[in-house]
This record gives C-alpha cells, structure tokens and sequence, in this order.
C-alpha cells in the first residue's frame, strides 16, 4: 500500500493553482473579497470575529511576519526535518501557499487595507510538510500534523492539498481519529481540475470531514477550480482570490486551497458563536444554513453556497451526529484487524471416580430369565418343533401307502 508513497507525494500540492502575479494596491486586494459582505461574513462579524478559536495550518509554513499575519501566528511546528522549528519557513515547491491559505482564514488586513480572512481575530498554528521533500513521507508528517495540532489546542485544521487519490494510509486513520475525539474540525480542500485532479481526493473523502469545492463570483462551481466529488460539504470562492505571499507581498490566485480556509474562518465565527456546540453540530450548521445550487448533496455543490451570517445567527435544530459521518464508525468496516494468536494451556481435567454399578433386584431376575430363555429354552423349543413336524410328515407318508394297497384297482 505504502510503495506508492513517494511518487503520490511528488503530486500531492496538485489541488495549488495559483495565478500570475497582478499589480495592484492593498486596498485593491481588500476590494476583491467580495464575498465578505455577499455571503454574509462580514454581517456575521456583529456576533462573532473568531476570538478565542485557534485554526491549524497544516501546509508549506506561515510566514508570521506578514503585514496582515502580524501577532496571529501563535505557535507551530515542522513535521518535514527541513523547515523552522516554529513551522515559519516556507518550504519548496510551494513556498508562498501555506502563507496565502492562512490569511484567508485568519488575516487581519492593516487596517482597511491588505487581506482579511473570515475570521480575523481568531488565531493560527504553522504546521510545515515537505510534500515529498522531507525526512519522512508526506503521509506520515500529514499525520504526525493533526496529532500535535490536537495536542497543542487547534480548534480546527485546514488541509488545503489532495493527495490526488481518494484512499488514505492507517497513520491517518489514527490522527483523524483523535481529532474527532477531541472534537477538532478537519476543513479539506476538494482540488481543482485545472491542477490536474479529476476527482476529489483525500484528505478531503475522509468521513467527517469538512470538503470544500469552488465557485466563482457569479456561484457557478468553477470549471477549473474545483473539482466534483460526492463527500463535499459546501462550496466557496475559488477564483481570482487575494493572496498573501512571504516576505509581505501579495497577488492574485485561484483554487480550493482557498476556499479551504474560507470556510475554516466561517467554522471559527460559529464556534465562537455557539460555544456549547460540538463539531458535529458545527458542521451541521453550516451545511444546513448554505443556499442549495440543485439537489442538495450533489457532487459539484454539496449542500449548497456557505452563508456566513445563517450558519452564525439561524435557529437550527441539534443532530445527533455528523451529516459528513466519523472516521469513528468507517475504520471496523474498512479496515481489516490484525489478530494474533497465542497458545493457552488449558487445565487438566479432575479425574472421574469409577465405581462398581448397582444393580436393581427385580431387573436382574428378568435379566436372568432373558438369559435362560436365549441360551436353552429358545433353542430347545426350536430343535423340538423342527422334530415334530418331521414326524407329522412320516406318519403322513405311511399312512397313505397303506391306504393305496387296500383299495381296489380300476378295471
């Protein structure tokens, strides 16, 4: 299963399209977020902006430094063996990415300029990943990521790449495993055909997970960035998306991978909003409140266009569990368990008392006339019948050879 690893890893960023360069100035970025005030974000803000949720970045590193990143980065970590201990240095092939995703989550702008993620006071944790060019394979830092996220207070993870197939390896199963005990929100991006994935793939087909498609400004699912598949929740912008790049640059760019972080920030305002809730009942939230584009669950649109403000203030009834179903209940279905076996030594049997069998009076004198019967009377009355009826027959022959002599012969 695992001999494909590094050849898989090669494309795991397949879902990153990212456009060339615009010039433009920072009020211009801001400008091009419309879906702020379109889809609700920023009426939502009067409830919640994110504050006290913290959002974990597994990608290529968060460059902290960024004019509208300052003070959000509140720790992290390097799973690759090549990046900063603080999962700050972006890392090849895709260095600007995991800056670009982080602050369409969770940047503040600098004051009504520069880019401002859907929730801005929420805060971040840097997870850097090689993809492929690292100490260890993609597969195991990806896993490795969602423990210490776990482990050091994530709310949410957001997982803008595709492995670009639809199957996961087992380390995953026990990372997203302990998230969804701890009751951490996995947001996925679903890929984008014109980075070449055809279909959605994982983390994004994982059960319970939050798969996020693209549209563009019009709500039309984008013909190149996204990708259709049937575990995806909702769908968010995907085209012509402001970016922010290492070193405090900025452009434009298309793709899931933001979309991803869009609807992570929208996850935060409703945490924030409904403290008491658990994730199944946040994503439920979200799922329910979006405008439906077509049958609801179909796979270019999911449930529907995120509604910020609705998934925020609606009255929505509780669920029992997660309509994106758990990882929980897919593992003992699809994964066969390894048994082993082990030699038992048995106790021996305690030893059975053989006794002398007792024998009713009455039952042996009819035994004893059973006996009498088949070893003399039996054979006796046999022997004397057999006698008798071959005297019958002599006496028979005799008797009519005397009467023929007697009688008188025919003239």
């Amino acid at each position: 299963m695992f001999a494909r690893r590094t050849r898989l890893a090669v494309l795991a960023l397949v879902v990153l399209l990212c456009a060339s360069p615009l010039p433009a100035s920072a009020d211009t970025y801001r400008a091009s977020e419309w879906w702020l005030s379109e889809y609700g974000v920023t009426k939502a803000w009067e409830t919640a902006t994110g504050r006290g949720i913290t959002i974990a970045v597994i990608d290529t590193g968060i460059d902290g430094s960024h004019p509208d990143l300052v003070g959000q980065v509140v720790g992290g970590a390097d799973m690759s063996g090549s990046g900063a201990s603080d999962g700050q240095k972006p890392l090849a092939p895709e260095k600007h990415h995991g800056t670009m995703v982080a602050a369409l989550a969770a940047g503040h702008g600098v004051g009504n300029e520069g880019i401002k993620g859907t929730a801005p006071d929420a805060k971040l944790l840097s997870i850097s990943v090689s993809f492929g060019r690292g100490d260890s394979t993609t597969d195991v830092q990806v896993a490795d990521g969602v423990n210490w996220a776990v482990d050091h207070g994530a709310d949410i993870i957001v997982m803008s790449f595709v492995m670009n197939r639809t199957w996961w390896t087992p380390e995953w199963d026990k990372a997203f495993l302990k998230a969804e005990k701890a009751g951490v929100l996995i947001v996925a991006a679903a890929g984008n055909k014109g980075s070449g994935t055809e279909s959605i793939g994982a983390p994004a087909t994982i059960p319970g997970v939050l798969a996020v498609g693209g549209v563009s400004k019009r709500g039309v699912v984008s013909s190149y960035a996204s990708t259709p598949g049937s575990t995806i929740g909702v769908v968010a912008p995907s085209e012509r998306l402001p970016g922010a790049l290492p070193g405090g640059g900025r452009r434009m760019w298309n793709g899931t991978s933001g979309s991803a972080p869009i609807v992570a920030g929208i996850a935060a305002l409703v945490m924030q909003a409904h403290p008491d809730l658990d994730t199944a009942n946040v994503v439920n939230r979200i799922l329910v409140t979006a405008d439906p584009v077509g049958k609801v669950g179909n796979v270019k649109y999911g449930w529907g266009i995120v509604d910020a403000y609705e998934a925020v203030t609606a009255d929505v009834p509780l669920v029992d569990s997660n309509p994106l179903g758990t990882i929980a209940e897919w593992i003992p279905l699809h994964r066969f368990t390894e048994w082993t076996t082990k030699d038992l030594t048995l106790p021996a049997p305690e030893p059975i008392a053989v006794t002398e069998p007792s024998v009713n009076p009455g039952d042996a004198a009819a035994a004893a006339v059973d006996s009498a019967w088949t070893s003399f009377l039996a054979p006796f009355l046999a022997l004397g019948g057999l006698l008798a009826s071959f005297a019958w027959g002599v006496y028979g022959f005799v008797r009519r050879a005397l009467l023929a002599r007697t009688e008188p012969s025919a003239r």
